[in-house]
């Protein structure tokens, strides 16, 4: 919302004031409201006038714009049009010196601008947000049109999408609408606000009322917001669908062009068509008084500009919403207030003899909901188009701003003035100490306290008598050989002296040099320059004095610190007092940008005000966030995420925030039932859809468990042992066709067996047996406390390793154990069938209540997922290792999905998470690579190739890697491949080009970290328990022979 003048009600021609002050700033970038209004003054509302005017007055001045206003260039948040690219027949050539040229270009825009406003009484701003809308709904159903959908719609497991308890619900981005989900969240967290539209009853003679245009547009907008947030308080899914409240703003205007909107933009609109809806109701229903809009009450306020122009004092009472701050040259949010507040030399407002020019502005009345718009986008003139400011800005949780408050000017008049003089005295210490730690006349300056320290230890060393030269004694050349003036290109050339060189040698050779050997300092040599001549007593009143300059310069030091740190204390307790705390504003949401000026994602973080906490809402996924993770993603400074919104509420105004009661018993509403009676039937309906969804998946699953349970009931043919073993065996111990794994663990029982025998050979198989288990849980006992290599994984050649890692139940050990002993293949000798029943009839001996089978399933299917994951990351270090990314990425992906699974359970559940997620990450960069060369390429076929893989591979796997915060690699690796492509934004490339990357960074740039759908898991070969141990052994030998990151 801009600045509106004097009434509180602005009326039509105030409006349409606007709309020219507006495209007056579009076109010149001329940010003075007053500037603005003079020249549309003196130009008797010619825009073409005053637009010359304004250029002819300002050619010389380097422009400050004011980013939001450059609309064309600007990016809305989720798509990206390079504007130029398509061809225009009215396209006039700017980029040379023709002032004609320019004059016809304003000519032109300022035409086209009125003419549409003339036909459809709606304004440029009103048709932009129309043209976002309206590429956000196309983009939505294009999605549909997706060759793999899986991966873009909503999970086929309604248990996927149902809302968790009371957790907030999140909106669905439907194409391009982060920016609607991010400020429509924001607003409908606001208790009062969401009161207003939930409670909002449309004009009983609606139907009477004159059909225009705003009203064709706000009531049925009004209608649909209503529902949508009904459906955030008491929906049952875990997001909900916005399409039709944005396909009522998007049916509002026609329009075939697509044109990019910011959230501060999109919130002036909306909030403005709010205010409208609500006017006609507030004038329906006064009573002979001035009717009162709720939107205007809660987001409008005032300030008196008060300033000198020419001389000449002014005072204006200006109402404002979004409250505009410049973000390029400041710290922190007070520093941007205290320059929007001033402009110019203000001087003359206190004084009759001075002729500077300049205002202030003093808030008379603040809105009980404060928004700031932070400008972090800038045009550059030389490239010609906007960048993203990135630029550090901290703000506080609480913002007092009684310091600009009418009522404390005279009182805040005066602290300026101290904070003033407090600085100019700041800069003359930090002079005065830059000159203490910056010491010297040369380029290379020191601290002068490290200087005379150098100096004291100069003169503290030993003297020596000598010359640095003359020292070298033996070491030097002969005087004979060497002249004394030789210069150091003859002593290269020249050679060694004859002594060293045999005097048969026919061929004089030069000098080698070896600086290891021929160059070692002589043992009597000091290791520091030293003075050659000083006597005690000079050497003594030296010291004492570089001892006390030291002292002086480190007393100086300091002082000056401590001063400098004492005045830094006072400026910022300046408003601390009493009397400047008496206006606290709480901060209620955030509204963060991440990308460049031509590309970004838009989300939001809000102020839980019941629960005490952060929440982070990221279009459908809403979770728990803290204080520090908003720094890290607001102030700026730190990758590419910035604020852009600041959203500020009263914090003596209780009932923005406060609960709604029942007025008969005094308990507090909560859910369902602070709805209307209209909107509670309309969730109740959507709720019953959900559940019928819910109840269709069951019966489905349902049917499938009867199919398998049916299909596991057909009898299959007999094998040559007792059915009632196989039948409880685990997967990979049934073995009827005799497979590596059963010939393996049949190897280890008959070792088990011999040993037993060996032992007892006299006594009967029930013995032997016994023994033999004994014998085998002790070598695999041992093989589990042993701390192999990473080559070496035990686990893999038995589950019973497994299991006494994790601490299995000794039930389950023990039956498992009977069960190896119990296998058929063991009947190959009358010694080892003899024990294979005793250990069969033991099995069959075992009550239900004994072993739980259910757990023992569980564990051995365990078992069997640990095994998967390992062929997974071995086919995927393979692969990788081979270069073929492509085909190491999937099995990456589920051996990280599946082990992450496996160590929820237990550490000793499954590898090294590092390792694999190194590995994927790796991949996944290298794909990247690969990829952008493809696009760089050019080529028709290329590019699509690489945009493939990024659609199909790169863009599916990064909410992957953002789900886990923690995970510091991961997020600066997905911020280098964002970056990777946004650079590309600004670099001139083929419209085709350019379509194809507009069309693609939206899903790239997308930040919600809700998994999507994958393809089935890639086939696994079949590998024998000795294959597999020695192929993972192969693997990880490699990598320990090329150490990543990961290990």
């Amino acid at each position: 919302m801009t600045v509106e003048q004097n009434v509180l009600q602005p009326g039509p021609a105030a409006k349409h004031q606007q709309t020219f002050l507006n495209q007056l700033r579009e076109i010149t970038g001329i940010n003075d409201i007053q500037v603005l209004q003079q020249a549309l003054k003196d130009s008797n509302g010619n825009l073409e006038l005053a637009v010359a005017f304004l250029t002819a007055k300002n050619a010389k001045v380097p422009q400050q714009e004011e980013a939001t206003y450059y609309q064309t260039a600007l990016p809305g948040n989720d798509r990206y049009i390079s504007v130029g690219s398509q061809a225009d027949t009215n396209v006039i050539d700017l980029t040379g010196d023709d002032k004609d040229d320019l004059q016809r270009a304003i000519a032109l825009s300022l035409e086209e601008s009125n003419r549409a406003f003339r036909e459809t009484g709606i304004t440029d701003e009103e048709q932009a947000i129309s043209r976002v809308l309206e590429a956000s709904i196309a983009e939505n159903k294009a999605s549909l049109k997706r060759t793999h959908p899986e991966v873009w719609s909503d999970s086929p497991n309604p248990y996927d999408r149902k809302r968790q308890d009371n957790c907030p619900v999140g909106l669905k981005n439907v194409g391009n609408t982060c920016w609607f989900s991010a400020v429509i969240q924001s607003l409908f967290n606001l208790l009062e606000f969401r009161r207003l539209v939930l409670n909002f009853n449309p004009p009983a003679n609606a139907q009477d009322l004159p059909r225009n245009q705003k009203e064709h547009r706000n009531l049925p907008f009004m209608r649909e917001l209503r529902y949508l947030f009904a459906l955030l308080v008491g929906s049952k899914r875990k997001y909900v669908d916005p399409s039709r409240a944005v396909e009522i703003l998007k049916d509002a205007f026609k329009s075939n062009d697509s044109q990019q909107q910011d959230v501060s933009e999109f919130t002036h609109k909306l909030l403005d068509w709010l205010e409208d809806a609500f006017q006609i109701k507030a004038e329906e229903e006064r009573d002979g008084e001035k009717p009162k809009n709720p939107m205007v009450e809660l987001f409008y306020g005032r300030f008196l500009a008060v300033g000198v122009l020419e001389g000449k004092k002014f005072e204006n009472t200006e109402m404002f919403g979004q409250y505009p701050l410049q973000v390029n040259g400041f710290k922190d949010l007070h520093e941007c207030l205290e320059a929007a507040m001033i402009e110019g030399e203000i001087e003359s407002l206190h004084s009759e003899n001075s002729a500077k020019s300049g205002q202030e502005h003093w808030f008379t009345e603040l809105p009980p909901v404060l928004t700031f718009e932070l400008s972090r986008f800038e045009f550059n003139q030389a490239l010609g188009r906007p960048e993203k400011i990135h630029n550090k800005l901290e703000f506080p949780p609480i913002l007092y701003l009684d310091r600009y408050m009418h009522k404390n000017r005279e009182i805040t008049r005066i602290k300026r003035d101290e904070i003033k003089r407090l600085k100019e005295y700041l800069t003359v210490l930090q002079q005065r100490l830059e000159r203490y730690l910056s010491y010297g006349s040369g380029p290379k300056r020191f601290p002068l306290v490290d200087v005379l320290q150098y100096a004291l230890e100069f003169a503290s060393s030993k003297p020596v008598c000598t010359s640095p030269v003359d020292d070298l004694g033996a070491s030097a050349p002969s005087s004979g050989t060497l002249p004394a003036q030789t210069s150091p290109s003859t002593i290269d050339q020249q050679g060694p002296s004859s002594s060293d060189v045999p005097s048969t040698s026919p061929v004089q050779r030069s000098v080698i040099h070896k600086p290891f050997t021929q160059s070692r300092i002589p043992p009597d040599l000091p290791m520091h320059p030293a003075p050659r001549h000083i006597t005690e007593e000079e050497l003594s009143v030296l010291e004492g004095c570089l001892h006390r300059w030291r002292t002086e310069v480190e007393n100086d030091t300091r002082d000056l610190q401590e001063s400098i740190s004492r005045i830094h204390r006072t400026i910022e307790l300046m408003y601390s007092d009493k009397t400047m705390v008496q206006v606290p504003y709480r901060l209620h949401a955030v509204l963060v940008h991440e990308g460049q000026a031509n590309a970004g994602h838009y989300w939001a973080y809000i102020y839980d005000h019941h629960q005490n906490r952060w929440m982070k809402y990221n279009d459908i996924s809403v979770t728990k966030s803290t204080w520090e993770e908003l720094e890290r993603d607001s102030f700026g400074g730190y990758r590419n995420a910035s604020a852009y919104c600041l959203m500020y509420i009263n914090d003596k105004e209780q009932y923005l925030i406060q609960e709604e009661f029942n007025k008969e018993t005094g308990q507090i509403l909560l859910g369902m039932d602070t709805l209307p009676s209209d909107l509670r039937d309309y969730v109740k309906e959507d709720n019953k859809r959900f559940e019928k969804e819910l109840e269709e998946w069951d019966a489905e699953l349902a049917q499938k468990a009867q199919q398998e349970k049916l299909l596991s009931q057909i009898p299959r043919a007999p094998a040559p042992s007792p059915a009632p073993v196989q039948a409880g065996e685990p997967e990979y111990l049934e073995q009827p066709s005799r497979t590596d794994l059963s010939k393996h663990l049949k190897e280890d029982s008959v070792q088990a067996i011999n040993k037993a025998l060996a032992e007892q050979e006299d006594r009967g198989p029930e013995a032997i047996m016994d023994t033999a288990i004994k014998l085998e849980y002790a070598r695999l006992l041992k093989l589990a406390q042993e701390d192999p290599p990473p080559e070496c994984d035990y686990r893999l050649r038995h589950a019973i390793v497994y299991f006494i890692q994790n601490q299995a139940p000794k039930k389950i050990i023990e039956r498992t154990l009977l069960e190896q002993f119990g296998d058929h293949n063991l009947s190959f000798d009358e010694r080892c069938r003899n024990i294979m029943k005793v250990a069969q009839a033991k099995l069959e001996m075992i009550k239900p209540d004994e072993v739980n089978m259910e757990e023992y399933e569980r564990w051995h299917q365990d078992y069997r997922n640990f095994r998967e994951t390992t062929m997974f990351l071995m086919v995927g270090l393979e692969f990788f290792q081979k270069k073929s990314y492509m085909e190491a990425l999937l099995y990456l992906i589920y051996a990280y999905q599946n082990n992450k699974e496996l160590l929820s359970k237990g550490p000793y559940r499954g590898h090294d998470e590092e390792l694999i997620s190194h590995y994927r990450r790796e991949c996944l960069l290298k794909l990247n690579e690969h990829a952008a060369a493809l696009f760089e390429s050019g080529d028709d076929q290329e590019v699509n190739n690489g945009l493939i893989i990024m659609n199909e591979l790169i863009v599916p796997c990064l909410p992957l890697l953002l789900v886990d915060e923690m995970e510091e690699k991961d997020i600066v690796a997905v911020e280098d491949m964002r970056n990777r492509w946004c650079s590309y934004l600004g670099q001139e490339m083929e419209p085709n080009l350019q379509e194809k990357l507009t069309d693609f960074l939206p899903k790239l740039l997308d930040c919600s970290t809700e998994i999507k759908g994958f393809n089935d898991p890639p086939k696994l070969p079949s590998y024998s328990t000795h294959e597999l141990c020695e192929r993972y052994a192969r693997i990880m030998m490699s990598l320990s022979r090329t150490p990543a990151d990961g290990r």
